[in-house]
Order: structure tokens, then sequence, then C-alpha cells
């Protein structure tokens, strides 16, 4: 049996394995565990210091999350933008094709809690059918395999999936959302790179919170991928008692970047049920790129991103750098708050704004 397989099989899956190393209530845990599944690889169990720390938030069920009643269930209305089950088809050019609701661990502010490691309706026939829509729409050039975790997927079945895509002739890019180089890197073997860059453009988004979260094991799980051709990103959530303060960010940035792993998107937490004690308000997101920019290098710096509610998509939200502008000037405030002039160029080399197309939401 391969490594990362056991090391899952290890995992952490109920309340009493925990209230013998932390004071807890096993019962508490039961509760939230029975509507909501708990999976913690022993890898990421072993990184909480103490009850409540930001590992354990993460990973650990709280009454919280069965007390959060009235936010929808699927807020991004992926299942409503699902031309095919389990397909999503919102933005013009690239779809997101999940292969499987099964994660190495059930995060606690996951945004599909509606359907990860609870009943299945993905099969080999749901990603067949995606992959023939995918096919048969020759505008779709992006391919976002996600799931649950995708890498959850053995590497000859994720294979498969991989090379039938790469056949398509108009698509360009594939992409991965994983969480495995945070949670339980031991997944990210010689042997699943070496399948990978066979298929290149191939790029992958991994999910770390916290600085805590990057040891030596995460470290060389995500050089191992970058040292394969493959790009990494972070997509990073805002999260009320875990990351919510401008050092953790900044420090998390910086080690991110140290093992060439590019801050890709802050995002603002999801409405998604059973999440909402995890929320911050907006303001404190435009705070952490207030204290990122012009504070460290530009490509430490995430988007900040709602997706937004409804499926309408990421939207990215920026501090107020521009003050006003008119036909001679705009008027700017930089990172220290003080105030600088640009001047717009002659009227002849303007673009009539007439030419412009307006789109109105």
């Amino acid at each position: 049996m391969e490594q990362w397989k056991a090391d899952l099989r290890n995992s952490v899956t109920r309340g009493e394995n925990i209230t013998q190393d932390f004071a807890g209530d096993r019962e508490e845990i039961e509760e939230v565990r029975a509507v909501y599944p708990m999976r913690i690889p022993r890898y990421y169990y072993n990184l909480i210091r103490e009850k409540g720390d930001p590992i354990w938030m993460q990973s650990v069920p709280s009454l919280a999350e069965l007390q959060d009643t009235d936010s929808p269930e699927d807020p991004l209305h992926e299942d409503e933008d699902s031309p095919v089950t389990r397909l999503t088809h919102r933005y013009p050019d690239r779809v997101l094709l999940l292969i499987t609701d099964r994660c190495p661990m059930y995060c606690r502010f996951c945004t599909r809690k509606r359907m990860v490691g609870r009943t299945s309706d993905i099969t080999e026939r749901t990603v067949t059918a995606g992959i023939e829509y995918i096919r048969a729409h020759t505008e779709i050039r992006d391919v976002l395999l996600s799931g649950g975790d995708p890498l959850m997927v053995g590497d000859e079945k994720l294979e498969s999936i991989i090379s039938r895509l790469r056949a398509i002739p108009h698509v360009e890019i594939i992409r991965i959302g994983t969480r495995f180089p945070c949670v339980l890197p031991s997944r990210i073997t010689d042997d699943l790179c070496n399948m990978l860059k066979k298929y290149h453009p191939i790029f992958l988004n991994t999910h770390f919170n916290h600085p805590r979260e990057i040891t030596p094991q995460s470290r060389e799980a995500c050089e191992r991928l970058v040292n394969a051709g493959i790009p990494v990103g972070c997509q990073t959530v805002l999260l009320k008692g875990v990351n919510d303060d401008p050092e953790i960010m900044k420090e998390l940035m910086h080690k991110l970047v140290m093992m060439r792993v590019r801050p890709y998107y802050l995002y603002q937490t999801d409405l998604t049920r059973g999440t909402n004690h995890f929320r911050t308000r907006v303001e404190a997101g435009l705070q952490m790129i207030q204290a990122l920019r012009g504070h460290t290098s530009g490509f430490a710096v995430p988007q900040f991103v709602i997706d937004a509610p409804g499926g309408g998509g990421k939207i990215p939200l920026m501090p107020e750098y521009v003050v006003a502008f008119d036909e001679k000037e705009i008027l700017l405030r930089n990172f220290e708050g003080r105030l600088y002039r640009y001047p717009q160029p002659a009227e002849e080399y303007v673009r009539d704004v007439r030419e412009i197309e307006v789109i109105n939401f």
C-alpha cells in the first residue's frame, strides 16, 4: 500500500480520539459529526497545540456548525449552473469538474459542506458525461478538477481523466485544486509528479490558511510539484480566529513565497450553511490587503475576492487607492496614505468612450 493511503487510514475520525488528547465534549463532536463528517489526518492533527487554536478550528467539529441554519447550502449556485451532473459552467471559457466528493480532511469552513463526505452522486459515468460535455463545447479552454479533493483519486484513475481531457484539442489548461500539500503532504509523490508533468500545462492551486501549516513536509511537497514544472498557487480563506490578523497573514504570505507557492486569492468566507462563525466583516479583508500592499513584495499580495452569492462569480475588492479622477488627471493614495497626481494623456490619444462596451449588472 502506498504510504499516503496508509496515512489516510490512520486519520482521526471519532470524537473519542480527540477527547483522549484534549479536554473536550465527545458528545458535542459526535453530534456535529452525525451531520457533517470529520476526518483529520494524523499529520495535521499533530499540528494542534491546544484546543481552539487555528489548526483545531479548521479541523475539529464545533456546535456552531449546527447553530447556523439560515445560510444557504449552495450559496454559489454551483448546482444551478450545472448543465450535467457535478460540472459547473459559469464562466464562458472554463468549467469546474468534480471528480470525487471525498477529502483527506473535512475542513469545517468548506463551501461544499452539502456534499463532501456524504451520499455521493459522483461516479465514472458522471465524470465521463462531464468530459463529453467539455468535448462538445469548443469555447471551453480551461478545466478545473475539484471535488472533494481530486487527489483522493489514485494516480491511475487520475491519469485516465487528465489524459482524456488533454486529448481534447480546445482544452488548453488543466488545473487541480487540492489541499493535500497542506493536510497530508505524503500524497505528493515522485510518481504523482512524474505522471502530471506528462500533461503540461498543468496548474495546481493548494490551500494554506495559517503559517503553522507550513512545515518541512509541506514545503517538500510543494517544492516537488514546482520542480516538476507545475506552477503552484495558494487560495487562502479569511477565517475569524484563524488568520484575521495582518501580521499572521503577512507571515503566511512570506512563507508561501519562500517555498515558491504564489499567493493567488484571499477569499472572503462564503455564506455556506454551517460556516457563519468563520465570517469576518469585509473590511477585515481590505485591511489585510492594505497591510500587505507596499509593505511586502507585490507577488506576495493575493487578490482579495468575494465569490458572489447567487452564482455571480469572483469579484475582486481593493482598498480605496483612487481618490478622484477627471479628464485631466487622476488623484491617487499610496500605501502610506500620501496623495499623488497622475496626468491623463492628451485627448487625441484617448479612445472614444463610445467605443467601449459598458456592461450593466
